[in-house]
């Protein structure tokens, strides 16, 4: 992390929030439920979060931004307090807890209407027919309460087959109307190979990718990343805890909490650090459904701590002894060794919202909208093969019946 990055230091952040809200921001965030924060009045005092150019688009964004996959109605003190300390991109989708993420947005500018052009606005369309998307966002704009959106994402793609001719045409007449200012598209599965095949194109402005220490060294992820920069697509990365070990060595784990609390901040908090290292990285976008998180993750966006050599090998090795237990996103290679096309990536997706995020409710959600057919089969399959191919030994076969169980 460069230092030129920054315009505040994390004391400054502290000191701003009030002494009342530094236990809040020091304590391991798995843990932390405090919705209060102290002399909150003085927090307009502090600067901006610290902002990086956004590609082609030359818009300057702010390095974190709120990921709108929680209750955003019930929580519109939240996204208020989030504008006051500078996080002002906002991600959400048509789809994020069906429908109530943009209505709260749409909600907090019905309350707020001066503060629409601050926003920098993202939603995305699961719709893989241009009809279909141009109702969906559609019924995004009424939702947000806005005319446009600032960026607009095919979501979570694992191939980039579907940005044709016809999908560049959608996008550059719903630019013509005024209804958004910039297209992409999010990935979670395969991402190395979209980016790259995106970076060959000339009309994509914006990608939102899983991206994190455990795989953001990667020599395939590495020349995806420089070669989408290169062509002028602006980044953001997501999932950037890396996932949960569960059912690792816990020593391990308590090793990593024990090494960054004694620097004065968290693992979680480093976990950020690390992915900012990166430049060429515009934003990291984080689901922060409680103060005490948005607290933490600003932060660890404002202070002027580089990790050092020595805290790069700790996440280094805590990557490898936990190898096994992160779903890196490969889906090619474990979906084309099953009878038939099986959703394993998805699948893989929706534990982790349940077990890491505790978001049963939308993880649920999520896996039964998978079509009933689809999960008989799944639940009939046999997925030695898919084990065997998978480079982290995934234990597939418990992991989709462990979904079946916990989220049908």
């Amino acid at each position: 992390m460069r230092k030129n990055d920054f315009n505040i230091s994390r004391r400054s952040f502290i000191k701003a929030t009030g002494a009342a809200g530094m236990g809040t921001v020091l304590a391991p965030l798995a843990g932390s439920r405090k919705e209060q924060i102290g002399a909150s009045a003085h927090a307009s005092d502090i600067s901006a979060v610290p902002k990086r150019t956004f590609g082609k688009s030359g818009l300057q964004l702010p390095i974190l931004s709120l990921g709108g996959m929680f209750d955003i109605p019930s929580n519109q003190t939240l996204i208020k307090q989030a504008v006051r300390w500078g996080v002002t991109y906002w991600d959400t989708a048509h789809m994020y807890s069906r429908g109530k993420s943009e209505t709260g947005i749409g909600q907090y500018f019905s309350s707020y209407p001066e503060q629409r052009e601050n926003i920098f606005l993202v939603t995305k369309s699961t719709a893989r027919s241009l009809s279909r998307m141009s109702k969906e966002l559609a019924s995004s704009l009424k939702r947000l309460n806005t005319s446009y959106v600032d960026l607009f994402f095919v979501h979570a793609i694992s191939s980039t087959t579907i940005l044709d001719n016809d999908m560049k045409e959608w996008a550059a007449e719903q630019k013509a109307e005024g209804k958004i200012r910039l297209f992409g598209f999010s990935t979670h599965t395969n991402m190395a190979k979209c980016l790259m095949d995106a970076s060959k194109l000339n009309w994509i402005d914006g990608i939102m990718m899983t991206y994190n220490y455990r795989i953001m060294h990667e020599k395939q992820m590495k020349a995806a990343v420089d070669a989408c920069a290169k062509s002028g697509i602006g980044l953001t990365a997501m999932k950037t805890q890396g996932g949960r070990s569960a059912g690792t060595d816990a020593s391990s784990e308590l090793d990593l909490v024990g090494h960054f609390v004694q620097k004065g901040f968290t693992d979680k908090q480093a976990k950020l650090k690390a992915v900012w290292e990166n430049p060429q990285i515009t934003s990291i976008c984080s689901q922060m459904p409680t103060l005490s998180i948005l607290m933490a993750n600003i932060a660890a966006a404002v202070d002027r701590t580089s990790l050092t050599e020595n805290d790069r090998l700790r996440l280094e090795r805590y990557a490898e002894k936990t190898y096994s237990c992160y779903c890196a996103g490969c889906t090619q290679i474990c979906e084309n060794a099953v009878s038939g096309k099986l959703p394993i990536g998805d699948v893989m997706r929706y534990l982790m919202y349940a077990k890491n995020y505790g978001d049963t409710h939308d993880a649920r959600g999520l896996f039964n909208a998978i079509s009933p057919d689809i999960r008989r089969r799944m639940e009939k399959e046999d997925f030695s093969d898919a084990e065997a191919r998978c480079p982290r030994n995934l234990p597939i076969a418990h992991l989709v019946h462990e979904a079946i169980s916990d989220l049908a």
